[in-house]
C-alpha cells in the first residue's frame, strides 16, 4: 500500500479541499502518513491570497522537493490557490514537481499521484471568473483532518465579490453553492460519525443559495442542521455585511445549536477607504448593522477583520477606524496589514502605505481591542457557561482547554481548564459547565462544576 503525505495550507476552505483529496485517495487504495518521511507521494495544496501565504506555500514545496530527494519519495504534487495564480511560473522554476492540478482538478488527485500518469504533461486548465465548475459533494469522500468533534462544510465555491485587494475570484472562480440536500446529507454522515460542532465555510457564505434561486437559503439551511440529531452547534463562517438577512438573525436568535456568533469581515470603517476597497459602506452604515445585529440576537458576539495601510489610507481614516472599534466593542477582531498584490484593482492604486505605517497602525487597533476583550472577559468572573471540551490544551499539558460557542475554533480565544470533578471523563466534544475564575486578554480560566 502506498503511501501519501499532505501539507495542507491556507483557509477552512482549503482544508476541506485537502480532506477531500486525501478521502479519495484512501477510497483508491492509498494509505495517508503524518509522516511526511515515510511517504511515497508528497502533496502540498498551497495558499496564494497574500504575501505571507505564498512565501508560506513555496517554503513548503521546496522543502517536500527536498524530501524527495533525499528521501523515499518518488512523487511530488502541487494543489491549490498558488498553482492557479501562477501556474506557468511554478511549471518552469519546479522541475521536480511531478504534477500541478488547480482548484478546479480536485477530482484529478487520484490519476496525477498514480505513477503510470505522465503527470508533466497534464494541463493545469486556467479557471477564469465564469469557467470553473467544480464543487465536492456528499458523495465525496473525506479524511477529516480537524479534531474528531468538530468539522467544516462547504457550503459555496467562488466570489463574485469585486473587492480591490483580493485575487480570489481569479482563483476560485464565480460564486456557485452546493446543492442544499447535498450538504444536509453531508452533515448527518459527520454527525454519524461522531461530530458535535458543523462550521460552515464559503468565500461569501450569506449569499448561499441565491445562485439556485433560493430566497433566504442560509437561514433554512441553519435552521435544518440545527435540528440534527447528535449535533451540538452549528456555526457560519465568513458572511458578508450588505447579506445580513433578518431571517438568518432569528435562526440565530431561536435556535439553540445555531451558536450565536457571526463572523463579518468589515475590513475598514472609513468611507474613503471602504470606496477604495470598492466595498462601500459608511461607519454610520456599518454601525446601524450591528446595532441591529445585536438588537435582534441578544448575547452575539460578533468577529471581524480589519485592513491596515490599504492604499490611500490616511491617518484620518485610521483614526476613524480606531475610533469606530472603540465605540462597537467587538468581541473579537483580526488585524492584516494590506498585502499589494499583483493582478488585483488595489495594486494599481496610488498613495501607497509604507509598511512601517501599516504595522504600526495595525499594533495600535490590536492593542485597543486587547483593551476591550481583556474587559469584556473579566465581566464573566463568576458566571457558569456552557463550554464544549476539546482536550489537553495546546499551551501546557497541566490545563485542559474548551471553546464558549462565542469561539470559533484555531482563531478565538479559549477556555483554560484547571480543575474538574474527580470522576469527569476527559471525552472531546462533550458540552460541560465551567465557572470561570480568571480571565486574560482573549482566554478565560476556569474549573468544571456539574
Amino acid at each position: 500500500m502506498k503511501k501519501i503525505g499532505f501539507i495542507s495550507l491556507g483557509c477552512p476552505k482549503n482544508l476541506v479541499d485537502s480532506e477531500v483529496m486525501m478521502g479519495e485517495l484512501r477510497q483508491s487504495g492509498y494509505e495517508i502518513t503524518t509522516d511526511a518521511s515515510e511517504a511515497d507521494t508528497l502533496v502540498v495544496n498551497t495558499c496564494g491570497f497574500i504575501e505571507s501565504a505564498k512565501k508560506e506555500s513555496v517554503e513548503a514545496i521546496l522543502e517536500a522537493a527536498r524530501l524527495k530527494t533525499e528521501g523515499r519519495a518518488r512523487r511530488l504534487i502541487v494543489a491549490g490557490c498558488l498553482v492557479e495564480r501562477y501556474r506557468d511560473e511554478l511549471r518552469a522554476e519546479l522541475p521536480e514537481v511531478d504534477a500541478f492540478i488547480g482548484t478546479n482538478q480536485i477530482n484529478e488527485i487520484t490519476r496525477v499521484c498514480d505513477e503510470r500518469t505522465d503527470t508533466r504533461s497534464l494541463p493545469i486548465l486556467p479557471i477564469g471568473n465564469q469557467s470553473a465548475t467544480y464543487l465536492y459533494d456528499e458523495r465525496a469522500p473525506r479524511v477529516l483532518a480537524t479534531p474528531a468533534h468538530y468539522a467544516f462544510i462547504k457550503i459555496a465555491e467562488g466570489c463574485d465579490r469585486p473587492c480591490a485587494f483580493c485575487f480570489i475570484p481569479q482563483m476560485r472562480g464565480h460564486f456557485r453553492s452546493r446543492r442544499f440536500g447535498s450538504i444536509l446529507k453531508e452533515a448527518q454522515g459527520l454527525a454519524a460519525q461522531g461530530v458535535k460542532e458543523l462550521v460552515l465555510v464559503a468565500q461569501d457564505s450569506s449569499r448561499y443559495g441565491e445562485d439556485l434561486g433560493k430566497q433566504d437559503a442560509l437561514a433554512h439551511l441553519l435552521r435544518e442542521l440545527s435540528h440534527l440529531d447528535g449535533i451540538e452547534w452549528v456555526r457560519v463562517m465568513y458572511t458578508y455585511p450588505t447579506h445580513i438577512s433578518d431571517a438568518f438573525l432569528d435562526v440565530l436568535a431561536t435556535e439553540p445549536k445555531a451558536v450565536k456568533y457571526l463572523d463579518l469581515p468589515l475590513q475598514h470603517a472609513s468611507a474613503n477607504v471602504l470606496k477604495l476597497m470598492r466595498r462601500g459602506g459608511t461607519r454610520a452604515s456599518l454601525e446601524k448593522l450591528i446595532g441591529r445585529v445585536r438588537e435582534r440576537v441578544p448575547g452575539i458576539a460578533i468577529r471581524t477583520t480589519f485592513i491596515t495601510g490599504f492604499p490611500g489610507e490616511t491617518e484620518e481614516d485610521f483614526g476613524e477606524l480606531l475610533n469606530f472599534v472603540r465605540a462597537v466593542e467587538f468581541d473579537r477582531v483580526g488585524v492584516f496589514t494590506y498585502s499589494d498584490e499583483e493582478g488585483t484593482p488595489a495594486f494599481l492604486l496610488p498613495n501607497k502605505v509604507d509598511a512601517k505605517t501599516a504595522k504600526r497602525r495595525r499594533a495600535a487597533l490590536m492593542k485597543e481591542q486587547a483593551r476591550i476583550s481583556g474587559r469584556r472577559n473579566k465581566e464573566r468572573l463568576g458566571s457558569t457557561v456552557r463550554v464544549i471540551f476539546e482536550g489537553q490544551a495546546a499551551e501546557s499539558d497541566l490545563l485542559w482547554q474548551g471553546r464558549l460557542e462565542t469561539q470559533a475554533p484555531d482563531i478565538d480565544g479559549c477556555v483554560l481548564i484547571n480543575d474538574a470533578p474527580e470522576d469527569f471523563d476527559p471525552v472531546p466534544g462533550k458540552i460541560i459547565n465551567v465557572l470561570i475564575t480568571d480571565a486574560h486578554d482573549y482566554d478565560i480560566v476556569g474549573r468544571i462544576v456539574r
